[in-house]
């Protein structure tokens, strides 16, 4: 894969900044990645229409249309929807994760290194073999 697309949505432009900055701008594999910040159930949508994602990146948190609704959305109109990473408020929200069908879910407070890594496996790993971290 040569540089990965990976769509960030959240409303919250810190949520945004803090993801980018843990994750970084380059994978393991050390290919660049290009973010494409998203702010509106609208334009993840009309995204996801265009095509050529590689990756979601969802705020389950997001004021209006959550992350968690879109997530499920996306999995169940999307054939071989690319992977999702799912921002939840708490781990105890992972149940509601699983319900999205979200690949990765990364609890609040956000761990950077777990964010990274959950990034870097679900963009290595080939799709529909599940994701251990």
């Amino acid at each position: 894969m040569l540089m990965p697309t990976i769509l960030l949505y959240s409303d919250d432009r810190s949520v945004r900044d803090e993801v980018r900055g843990a994750v970084g701008q380059v994978t393991g594999a050390g290919e660049s990645i290009e973010w494409l910040d998203v702010a509106t159930y609208d334009e993840v949508i009309k995204r996801a229409d265009a095509g050529g994602i590689d990756l979601y990146v969802l705020d389950g948190e997001a004021d209006k249309v959550g992350g968690m609704g879109i997530c499920r959305q996306l999995k169940n109109e999307i054939y071989n929807c690319p992977p999702v990473v799912l921002l939840t408020g708490r781990p105890q929200d992972a149940w509601l994760a699983s319900w999205s069908l979200a690949d990765v879910a990364v609890p609040r407070p956000l761990d950077p290194l777990e964010l990274q890594k959950a990034v870097r496996a679900v963009l290595t790993t080939p799709l529909r073999q599940g994701v251990e971290l």
